[in-house]
């Protein structure tokens, strides 16, 4: 996987398409999808899965705290403390990170979640030198997906 290909590509963005459609009901709109250059974006609140196997590197999911409290919201969860922000932001790195797994089978191993509160300068591209980062909009609302992952040969 040291280049990832079209379609193993679109297994990131259709786990973000089927995460927002299926937990809330209403669809995420991928504004873009590019390799980003410098600095990856990030938010808020993160949720960093680190994958190992035949794999190597780490998807995460950041998001502003507005559209973290809206998601626990249509989740129907009225509780919007912090903890649970973070919980959510894990969680759907975890989900995303689920749905490739299916994709890429048992070589791809998942961490549980690491979540991390403001713009963390702590993450880094890990493994590419040009991550893949897919920009998403929900309820008026931007986050990103960021995809550092590599064949571990």
């Amino acid at each position: 996987m040291a280049n990832l290909n079209e379609d193993e590509l679109k297994v990131f963005v259709e786990a973000v398409r089927h995460y927002f459609q299926h937990q809330t009901g209403k669809q995420a709109e991928i504004r873009a999808s590019y390799l980003a250059d410098i600095g990856m974006p990030r938010y808020d609140y993160t949720g960093l899965i680190t994958l190992s196997g035949k794999f190597r590197g780490c998807v995460y999911f950041s998001a502003p705290r507005l559209m973290v409290r809206e998601l626990l919201i249509q989740l129907q969860e009225p509780d919007t403390r912090e903890d649970n922000l973070l919980d959510a932001v894990g969680e759907v790195a975890n989900t995303i990170a689920g749905n490739a797994r299916r994709h890429f089978g048992n070589a791809l191993d998942i961490s549980v979640p690491v979540t991390i509160r403001g713009e963390s300068e702590a993450i880094r591209s890990s493994v590419r030198a040009r991550p893949f980062a897919i920009l998403l909009r929900w309820q008026r609302h931007e986050a990103v997906v960021v995809v550092d992952i590599d064949s571990a040969n």
